[in-house]
């Protein structure tokens, strides 16, 4: 094998809690059972299994878990997300203080406190000495939708501090130019930007636009309305926070068409937030077009998954193809990740062009 994955998770929420449950769950499973590894693009990528993932530093701002063990702070308030996997290892990993900047939206006092983000009365810790400390390899980032500042913030620390990031969350880094030469010239390699899910409504929306098209179904309309119940939509109720969000979602479907609909006739985005659905995501999904004779065509689908799980897996393969780069000495985007795990990549490819690109990566046949 070729040895451990240290990494850093800026942001321990229901995300991050699905990740961890998930390593711990694929590597007492997948050991005796690697066919059963579901949601994973491989077992073994390059060399590497799930369990080879090892947490070394964690970061939050909320006062029921800055200070605790990692094996608390992954089932403390306000996360809601399904516990999957309880037996966790005790990780010699206690969650610091990060900084708060734009990380928690004013709106969210105004909510029940088991529901929202409470704000530790710590001073925040130097992140970039922290992460040179811990040995960390790799910071994941997932930060609250719309924390433009905050998640420039820990770039910063990456760079200081000579590690790589995976940007999950829709703000541009990966996919922003100055932000992209800056890792380059460090030749730190950075994943991003905004996670695809396995299974979610950015995936199904764009797999059922190029279906469309490839079948000669000409599109007129789309939207695509999604609602929730974890912090992750209530922090996106407040609508200044959604510009990037919306950008990476709706270039995400646009991508996939030979011409861009309209602003007018394409709609996507979070709707609404609805406190009983917890962890559950659904997806309302409207496309109308026009296909032989100019007959129209109308397709709805609704879609419900549990959000945080569904987009582990994802993560962990983008770990994975991370680590790859670095013991490969390749820094910058990391151009065939990027667009297969992210919504926002650098540049877009159709989803299968991208899987092709990534199995090359791993096998060494493409560079990034």
């Amino acid at each position: 094998m070729m040895g451990k994955i240290r990494i850093a998770i800026a942001g321990i929420g229901n995300c991050a809690s699905s990740l961890i449950q998930g390593i711990e769950y694929y590597k007492r499973l997948g050991n005796r059972h690697p066919d059963r590894a579901l949601g994973l693009m491989h077992y073994e990528l390059g060399g590497y299994r799930p369990g080879d993932i090892t947490i070394v530093a964690a970061f939050d701002i909320d006062r029921r878990k800055v200070g605790r063990p990692l094996k608390e702070a992954v089932f403390a308030k306000p996360n809601c997300t399904k516990a999957f996997n309880k037996n966790l290892p005790d990780y010699p990993v206690t969650v610091r203080m990060g900084e708060v900047l734009d990380g928690v939206s004013q709106h969210m006092k105004d909510y029940p406190e088991d529901r929202r983000f409470i704000v530790a009365d710590k001073k925040p810790c130097d992140v970039s000495k922290v992460l040179k400390q811990s040995g960390a390899e790799i910071l994941l980032s997932y930060l609250p939708v719309g924390s433009e500042k905050a998640t420039a913030f820990y770039a910063e620390a990456c760079l200081r501090a000579g590690i790589s990031l995976i940007n999950c969350v829709p703000v541009f880094i990966a996919s922003d130019k100055s932000w992209a030469l800056r890792f380059e010239d460090k030749n730190i390699p950075v994943i991003g930007d905004d996670v695809k899910s396995q299974i979610g409504a950015t995936i199904i929306h764009r797999t059922l636009t190029k279906l469309f098209i490839d079948r000669g179904v000409k599109i007129d309309n789309t939207y695509q309305l999604n609602v929730g119940g974890n912090t992750d939509f209530l922090n996106m109720l407040n609508q200044t926070r959604l510009k990037s969000k919306k950008i990476s979602k709706t270039e995400a479907v646009q991508s996939q068409l030979n011409n861009p609909l309209d602003d007018e006739n394409i709609h996507i985005g979070p709707s609404d937030y609805i406190p009983w659905l917890k962890d559950n995501k659904v997806c309302f999904l409207r496309m109308e077009g026009r296909g032989f004779g100019n007959v129209p065509v109308n397709f709805e689908l609704r879609l419900s998954v549990e959000d945080s799980p569904n987009s582990a897996g994802v993560v962990i393969d983008a770990i994975r193809c991370c680590k790859l780069a670095r013991d490969r000495k390749i820094g910058g985007v990391l151009i065939s990740p990027s667009a297969y795990f992210m919504k926002h990549p650098m540049k877009q490819f159709t989803d299968e062009e991208a899987r092709d690109m990534v199995e090359e990566f791993i096998r060494g046949t493409r560079e990034r």
